[in-house]
């Protein structure tokens, strides 16, 4: 069993996550300006090997995609393109910059550092792919 990576695909910025070896905790490691990231990910990929990459892919609340997904669409397909070997989830991230403000506030981070976007970035990657590990674990623990 490998990592998985994770990008939380924004317009300015993109948030990495990355899992332990043992698919059990994702951490966010940074965040690429989004004009970089395919760069970024060219020499990340040598390092890393995932098992997966997953994307955040922002649905409102009807379950469609959301306008953002006009900058995710184009990486996705150069992505597969690219990298056909690795398999790409796209995973709901609903709510995941607020939930990442939100532990920001509740983990005691000043103010001025919350302002810091690309950490917050960080930790929407890690709260996506996190809550994509959980609901792997919950589809494998309800096919038992």
């Amino acid at each position: 069993m490998g990592r998985l990576l994770c990008l939380d695909y924004g317009k300015k910025r993109v948030g990495i996550a990355v899992t332990d070896p043992l698919q059990m905790i994702a951490r966010g490691v940074e965040t690429v300006p989004a004009h970089d990231i395919r760069k970024h990910l060219k020499k990340m990929l040598v390092g890393v090997n995932p098992d997966a990459l997953v994307v955040g892919y922002p649905k409102t609340m009807r379950n469609k995609p959301s306008e953002a997904v006009q900058y995710i669409d184009p990486f996705v397909k150069w992505f597969r393109k690219e990298f056909p070997d690795i398999p790409l989830v796209l995973y709901d991230e609903r709510f995941t910059s607020k939930m990442a403000e939100r532990s920001l506030i509740e983990s005691g981070v000043p103010k001025m550092a919350r302002r810091d976007k690309s950490l917050v970035d960080q930790i929407s990657a890690a709260l996506i792919l996190q809550s994509f590990l959980d609901s792997e674990k919950n589809r494998k623990d309800s096919t038992k």
